[in-house]
């Protein structure tokens, strides 16, 4: 007993594992040990008997977040999205867009795979959808079943990263932070790794051609009465649209912060493409080819739609949970507009949200209780004491919990690592100085591998369900196509996880990329507040004593004076000792 009463803390979080390894549910797991712990620690004299009265207050505390409301919001959106043919529009058009060239339909499936996640946040959709449409594409010309499965996989993750992301929301409300601050700092890292992927599908595209060629001219359906692809009047378009936004970039003052001076330009640059779109259709110009128009009318309402959620967002005119509920609204209306929008497309999506949120609810339910119990037992100093005790400070504390999170991230999802092992290693960081928003990017982008760990990768399974398992004969070409295995669909994944760690490398070493997304805030210097305290209270001149000692009637007036100098002197004291507790804090 002495020994159970000394090793609360690490016998708790040990059981926790083992009861995972057995395969109960994560929430049960959570919510059963932090009860059976929670008693025995009663039992033990270890904890007040009156700990487990604060459970419903915690309880709904959960209910009364309004951040959680973005969850549904977010997840009914992605739904709708997928659902009404918004993927499939784009990953045909972009293909036919791309066909041309060596690599062309992979370099489409990672830009819509970008789009998809700044539309929908959710890695399920995207990954099915792009399975669904570009996979059988990618089998019928040629492409090499690793790569092809790969890049799917690995586009669909990027709704992890790229905001709205739902790993992003629930890691907010982990680490006590904003929704909104974590969207910016999350921002350029996300693009950062799409061009990292469009850089892989160049290398293969150089060293081994034959894996990813380009589409035949037959298949180039996109094309203009004389033959021509219309490529040039889609460049021309590019071009002034390119330059409207820098114009418009110029005119903004110094310190616009980055995220806001990037999505302010793009909606200027996506408008003035659209508004040549429509004088050309109205007007029958002909300027425009139908390339160029087909382009800009399938990308302009997920861009429009990317503003209406992350614009808002941004530029501090909506709430992640706001932003959420325009987003949701949008997608009816684009739903709507496509004339998908029915009642089975919305009962389709409504139970899954429901089923979603539900899952995330328990999960935060069960880590809710079994952190009460964690911090009755001194859990938090038990992993503070361990993490930072390690060498190298830091750097050290980093690289541990990265390797940490990258190894548990084979066994559990972003969900059950952010529930879990946030809480626990937060308030370390914050202790090391570690600005925790920073610090909840660099998680996230780790996370996202536990999408592509073979072998229990979700991205993986997500498309091992819509790959072809049998062989099968193609419906256009009518020649045989081989099945995918589910062997190559993992090897095809080991290169982009390879890519994932790189990029948390160099979140680290250029910190720079999160916080410049975060633009320029004027922060208050304790000590050069002291100092500033400190400096008033000397040059402030002494009382005056004249005409004090003859004339008593104004010694009142003199003892008001003395008592509000002696008030003045206090309250700046208060001010330092609460600017030094603080500093000690920290």
């Amino acid at each position: 007993m002495e020994f159970i009463s000394a090793n609360m803390a690490p016998i708790m979080f040990g059981s926790l594992i083992v009861f995972l390894l057995f395969g109960y549910s994560v929430a049960f797991s959570l919510a059963a040990c932090g009860l059976l712990f929670g008693f025995i620690g009663i039992e033990l004299g270890l904890l007040p008997s009156a700990l487990m009265q604060a459970l419903p207050l915690r309880m709904f505390g959960i209910m009364q977040n309004d951040t959680l409301l973005a969850v549904p919001f977010f997840t009914f959106m992605g739904l709708l999205l997928e659902r009404s043919g918004m993927a499939e529009d784009l990953l045909d058009t972009i293909g036919q867009l791309f066909g041309p060239i060596r690599g062309g339909l992979a370099f489409a499936v990672i830009l819509v795979g970008a789009m998809l996640a700044a539309t929908t946040g959710v890695v399920a959709a995207s990954v099915i959808s792009m399975g669904l449409i570009s996979l059988p594409i990618m089998l019928r010309y040629g492409y090499d079943r690793r790569v092809a499965s790969g890049v799917i996989a690995a586009s669909g993750t990027l709704a992890q990263i790229i905001p709205p992301s739902l790993v992003l929301i629930i890691m907010a409300d982990q680490l006590g932070q904003s929704v909104g601050d974590l969207y910016k700092g999350a921002f350029i890292p996300g693009f950062v790794l799409t061009g990292l992927y469009v850089l892989y599908i160049v290398g293969v595209t150089v060293l081994r051609p034959h894996w990813a060629p380009a589409l035949p001219k037959e298949a180039r359906t996109i094309r203009e009465p004389d033959g021509s692809s219309g490529l040039r009047s889609l460049g021309v378009v590019v071009a002034l649209s390119v330059a409207s936004a820098w114009v418009f970039a110029r005119t903004r003052p110094d310190t616009t912060p980055t995220d806001e001076l990037i999505v302010t330009s793009m909606c200027v640059g996506v408008g003035f493409a659209f508004l040549l779109a429509v004088i050309n259709r109205v007007t029958k110009l002909n300027l425009l080819s139908k390339m160029a128009e087909r382009v800009t009318f399938v990308l302009i309402p997920p861009l429009a739609l990317i503003f209406l959620v992350l614009g808002t967002i941004f530029l501090g005119v909506a709430t992640p949970t706001e932003g959420g509920a325009m987003g949701a609204t949008g997608a009816l209306v684009m739903a709507l507009a496509r004339g998908r929008l029915n009642l089975s497309l919305l009962r389709q999506a409504m139970d899954t949200t429901m089923k979603l949120s539900c899952f995330v609810l328990f999960i935060l339910v069960g880590s809710t209780v079994f952190s009460l119990s964690f911090q009755g037992v001194d859990g938090p100093k038990w992993v503070e004491h361990l993490l930072t005790s390690l060498p190298g400070g830091q750097l050290g504390f980093l690289i541990v919990v990265n390797i940490l999170v990258f190894v548990l991230a084979f066994f559990l999802d972003f969900f059950e690592l952010s529930f879990i092992i946030i809480p626990l290693i937060g308030p370390v960081a914050h202790t090391l100085g570690i600005d925790l928003v920073w610090f909840g990017v660099l998680l996230a982008v780790n996370m996202q591998t536990s999408f592509m760990h073979p072998p229990f990768g979700f991205a993986l399974f997500y498309l091992r369900s819509v790959a072809p398992v049998d062989d099968y004969t193609d419906k256009v070409t009518k020649a045989p196509v081989a099945k995918v295995t589910t062997g190559q669909i993992y090897r095809g994944a080991i290169p982009f996880v390879l890519i994932q760690i790189v990029m948390v490398g160099l979140v680290i070493a250029f910190p720079g990329l999160v916080s410049s997304g975060l633009g320029k805030e004027n922060k208050l210097n304790n000590d050069e507040i002291m100092q500033q305290l400190q400096q008033d209270r000397q040059d402030k001149p002494a009382p005056s004593m004249d005409g004090l000692m003859p004339q008593p009637a104004e010694q009142a007036p003199a003892s008001s004076s003395s008592s509000k100098s002696s008030a003045d002197d206090e309250q700046m004291k208060a001010v330092e000792r609460a600017l030094q507790q603080e500093a000690g804090k920290k």
